[in-house]
């Protein structure tokens, strides 16, 4: 019976948490994140705006136009594609930030392909300035 308390105790502290999430602090700025590839770390970074992000990685610079779904979410769209794959939009979202330093997010195809399964990534993005 005392362990049936217990647990009844953790999960009602556990319900009450609640991530941060104050998006609006992300929406625009200059962002850095780390990504790997094949084993390697690499670093990149992005500036926003409220209609325009700007990637720069790998010696290279890649636009996309930005349309904000809520506080939270918008979509990316490659402005000069060069192939296919960069035709497909990418859905972002802001799933927590901790306080005007840093949020982590979630990105993946705007639009389910048939002969795919999803997928979903995840990373951390740092604000610069």
């Amino acid at each position: 019976m005392k362990h049936i308390y217990l647990l009844l105790l953790a999960f009602a502290l556990l319900g009450c948490y609640e991530v941060e999430r104050n998006c609006t602090d992300f929406r625009t700025g200059e962002f850095r994140f780390n990504y790997t590839i094949d084993g390697v770390t690499k670093t990149a970074r992005f500036i926003r705006t409220d209609s325009l992000n700007i990637n720069f990685y790998e010696g290279k610079i890649d636009s996309s136009s930005v349309r904000w779904i809520n506080d939270c979410e918008f979509i990316l769209k490659t402005i000069n594609p060069k192939t296919n794959a960069e035709k497909d939009d990418i859905h972002m979202k802001i799933l927590s930030t901790e306080s005007d330093k840093s949020y982590t997010f979630e990105y993946k195809l705007a639009v389910k392909k048939s002969n795919k399964p999803e997928r979903a990534e995840r990373g951390v993005a740092y604000k610069v300035n």
